[in-house]
């Protein structure tokens, strides 16, 4: 399928996949950006780089064609298996991996990893989610379950639908929490303005908000911060996230969600965390095929706990008190 137009002049000086992507609202920009790389999109009937300047009035043709379906691959990526049996297997996701492949993110996934170690894994997702029942945001580390077979995969998503699997989070939130422990409440549903972000608002409507519940206990304050313990009775998209934001007290290196990019402590700042301060510490499940229930911990990462030690010095803080804290919950 072709597409032609014209570049507008108040369009000058934007880069070409920006205008594409403008005039194209059916295509994401990274569709865009692949399709500029593969030859398919031609200003005045010459290929372009995407980041070249139009200066308006060109013409541009664009050659939509599908993707080829893609599938998981089999990598020898390092991982951090916590528990596996016949039917699961629980995996300490770290920082930084996506969990299945997608477009822009084609390899170093965890579905990629898992298939390098040769497990069997469910297909009861598509070919790029094999054995995925739920997920993590890139940033946030920590457990994730995987089924490894169909009877597996049906018994545990019906249980996340459920709500009956126990999730929870350590997380460290920008400013202090005046309570010890509190519960937001409110829905969740995709930004109409900043499409890769979640929205949450007491009173106004959004067309796909749904229910969402976060229940929270302080481990500890430190300087501006506060160390929580973070329950999820719901699971949606980015929602510990987008809560916490919602109230004020964005976790710390969500600068998606409003956090600073570097955290001001005293007379100092320290310098990028690099990822989002959220981690799946716990999780407990009924077994799919024994129906015992399994209670599973991963430890906070390092660079987490360095960071909370240097947060706890810069703060004139002890930080023996933040590891008694975190050694109590964990």
């Amino acid at each position: 399928m072709k597409r032609d137009f014209v570049v507008l002049p108040e369009q000058a000086g934007e880069r070409l996949d920006r205008v594409v992507t403008l005039h194209c609202t059916d295509l994401s920009r990274t569709r865009v950006q692949e399709l500029i790389e593969e030859g398919l999109v031609l200003l005045d009937s010459r290929a372009a780089k995407g980041s070249h300047r139009v200066h308006g009035g060109e013409r541009v043709t664009v050659e939509v064609q599908p993707r080829p379906p893609m599938r998981a691959e089999a990598e020898s990526i390092p991982l951090d298996i916590i528990y596996e049996d016949h039917d699961v297997v629980a995996v300490n996701k770290p920082a930084g991996m996506v969990v299945h492949a997608g477009a822009g993110n084609p390899r170093g996934t965890l579905v990629n990893a898992l298939l390098g170690r040769g497990l069997p894994l469910s297909q009861g997702g598509d070919m790029l989610r094999p054995g995925i029942v739920h997920r993590l945001d890139k940033d946030t580390s920590g457990i994730i379950l995987v089924a490894k077979n169909d009877g597996a995969h049906a018994k545990l998503g019906e249980a996340f639908r459920q709500r009956t699997v126990k999730k929870t989070y350590i997380a460290l939130v920008e400013g202090l929490l005046k309570e010890d422990s509190g519960r937001i409440e409110l829905a969740i549903g995709r930004d109409p303005k900043r499409r890769v972000r979640m929205t949450a608002r007491r009173s106004a409507v959004l067309a796909d908000a749904r229910e969402a519940r976060t229940d929270w206990r302080v481990l500890a304050r430190i300087d501006t911060t506060t160390l929580v313990e973070v329950q999820l009775h719901t699971g949606r998209t980015h929602q510990i996230r987008v809560h916490f934001s919602t109230v004020r007290h964005p976790v710390v290196g969500d600068t998606l969600y409003g956090a600073a990019a570097e955290l001001p402590v005293g007379k100092m700042t320290l310098p990028p965390l690099g990822r989002n301060f959220l981690h799946a510490a716990k999780l407990g499940f009924t077994h799919p095929r024994s129906g015992i229930w399994v209670d599973l911990k991963a430890p906070l990462p390092e660079s987490l706990r360095t960071f909370l030690k240097q947060l706890a010095a810069a703060a004139g803080d002890d930080p023996q008190r933040i590891d008694a804290a975190l050694a109590n919950y964990l």
